[in-house]
C-alpha cells in the first residue's frame, strides 16, 4: 500500500473502533465494571481475557499492513482491540485516544545504576537478573530521580495523533501514575531475587534499607507528578473501569487520592506472612495508603497473608489468584471487598478439544461458590495459544455463560 492507502486504512480501523465505543453493548461492559468495582450487584459478573504473550499468535508482524512505523503502531493497536471485540469478553472500549504525557527522568537509568538483564538468546526463552547492587558499596551510588514534564515533545506528539485520527477518536492528554507500589519488583531489578531472598536471612538490614529507598523513590516521584497537575483517572478500562474515586479537587488538579493503585506479593511469595509484613508491607503501605483504591495480588498465593492484605485500609479488590485458596477469600473477604477471580492460563490453553467440560466444572463450580459476593473473572498471563487459536473465544463462552447462570 502506498502512504495515503495506509494513511485511509487507519482511518477506517478507527472508525470500527469508535462504533463500538458508541455501541450499547459497550455501555452495559462498562457499567458491569463500574458495579462490581462499587460493590453494587451487576447483571452479572464481568469477564475478560489479556492474550499477552498471544498477540504474536493472534496477531503477527507478518499479518500488519502498514510499512510506515507510526501508522503501523496506530494499525496494531486498533486491531488489537477489534480482536478483542471478536473474542467477546468485557472488554470496555475507550471513545477517545490517549497520548500519554512524556516526562525526562534525570539520572535517565532512574536510579543512577543500569537495570540489566541476562537474555537467554532463544525466543520465549526464560531471562535472567543480572542486578547493579553486586556490593553492599554499590548501593551508594543508588539516586532520587527527577522527572521533569516535557511539554513540548507531548504537544507535538498529541498534535500528530489528532492529525491522524482526531476528527474520530478525540485525542487526549493522559498522566497515570507512573508508579509501581509493588517495590520488591524494584527491589529484584536491583538486587537480584536469590540474593534478596538470602539477603532476608543474612544481611537483613540491607534488605531494609533497599526497600526503603525504593519506598522513598516512589513516594519522591508521586510527588513531583502531583505537582505537575497533570495526572488523569486510571479507573477505565478492563479491571478497574469504575466511578471517580476521592473528593473532587477544589482546583480541578486530580491527586493520587482520585487514583487507583495496583501492588503484589509476587517476588516475595514464598517467604511467610510475618517476613512479608516486616519486609514487604510495612514499605507499601505508605505508598499505597495515598491512592484512593487498591487493588492487591497478582500470580501470587496470598492464603496465608489474607489477614494481612485486608489489613490496607483503602482496599478495595483482593486478587485471588489460581493458587490462592478460594474458599479461605470468599470467607474472609464477604461482600465488603471485590475479589478479582484469576483462572490458570495453562489449565486453559493446554486442555485438548475434549477436555473442555473440565474447564466448564471448573468456571460453574467457582461462581456457583462466589454467587452472592461482588467478583470479577479473569484470565491473564497468557503466552501462547498452544496450537488453539480460538481458545479465547472458547473461554470467553464459557466464562459469560456460567457468570449468567449464576448472576
Amino acid at each position: 500500500m502506498t502512504y495515503a492507502e495506509e494513511h485511509d486504512y487507519v482511518r477506517r480501523l478507527a472508525r470500527n473502533v469508535a462504533e463500538n465505543a458508541a455501541s450499547p453493548e459497550n455501555e452495559k461492559r462498562k457499567k458491569r465494571w463500574r458495579d462490581v468495582n462499587a460493590l453494587r450487584k451487576p447483571d452479572r459478573a464481568p469477564v475478560w481475557c489479556c492474550p499477552v504473550g498471544c498477540w504474536t499468535e493472534l496477531l503477527p508482524d507478518e499479518a500488519l499492513q502498514c510499512s510506515d512505523p507510526y501508522l503501523r503502531q496506530f494499525e496494531r493497536e486498533l486491531r488489537q482491540i477489534l480482536i478483542k471485540q471478536g473474542i467477546g469478553d468485557d472488554t470496555p472500549v475507550q471513545s477517545f485516544w490517549a497520548v500519554p504525557a512524556i516526562f525526562n527522568v534525570d539520572p535517565p537509568n532512574v536510579w543512577g545504576v543500569d537495570i540489566k538483564k541476562h537474555d537467554p538468546g532463544v525466543a520465549g526463552g526464560a531471562w535472567a537478573y543480572d542486578p547493579p547492587l553486586k556490593t553492599e558499596a554499590d548501593f551508594d551510588l543508588l539516586q532520587i530521580p527527577v522527572y521533569t514534564y516535557d511539554e513540548k515533545r507531548t504537544k507535538e506528539a498529541l498534535s500528530r495523533a489528532h492529525d491522524l485520527i482526531g476528527d474520530i477518536l478525540p485525542v487526549r492528554l493522559t498522566c497515570g501514575p507512573n508508579v509501581n507500589p509493588t517495590l520488591e519488583t524494584q527491589a529484584a531489578e536491583l538486587r537480584g531475587l536469590t540474593e534478596l531472598l538470602m539477603d532476608m536471612a543474612l544481611q537483613p538490614e540491607l534488605v531494609h534499607r533497599l526497600m526503603a529507598y525504593v519506598r522513598d523513590v516512589t513516594l519522591s516521584v508521586m510527588d513531583q507528578m502531583e505537582a505537575t497537575g497533570l495526572l488523569t483517572f486510571n479507573g477505565i478500562g478492563p479491571m478497574y473501569e469504575s466511578e471517580p474515586i476521592g473528593p473532587e479537587p477544589k482546583d480541578g488538579h486530580l491527586t493520587y487520592a482520585n487514583l487507583w493503585g495496583h501492588a503484589n506479593n509476587q517476588e516475595f511469595d514464598r517467604i511467610s506472612p510475618r517476613m512479608w509484613e516486616e519486609f514487604a508491607l510495612q514499605y507499601q503501605l505508605p505508598v499505597l495508603m495515598r491512592f484512593g483504591l487498591v487493588s492487591y495480588g497478582c500470580c501470587d498465593d496470598l492464603t496465608d497473608k489474607i489477614d494481612g492484605v485486608l489489613s490496607i485500609p483503602n482496599l478495595r479488590i483482593f486478587v485471588s489468584s489460581a493458587w490462592t485458596d478460594r474458599d479461605k477469600v470468599i470467607e474472609k473477604c464477604g461482600t465488603s471487598y471485590t475479589i478479582m477471580w484469576r483462572q490458570k492460563a495453562s489449565d486453559v490453553v493446554f486442555a485438548k478439544d475434549t477436555e473442555l467440560d473440565r474447564i466448564q466444572k471448573h468456571l460453574e463450580e467457582g461462581m456457583r461458590k462466589l454467587q452472592g459476593c461482588y467478583y470479577q473473572v479473569v484470565l491473564r498471563e497468557l503466552q501462547t495459544l498452544a496450537g488453539h487459536p480460538d481458545r479465547l473465544h472458547v473461554w470467553t463462552r464459557m466464562a459469560i455463560e456460567a457468570a449468567e447462570k449464576y448472576a
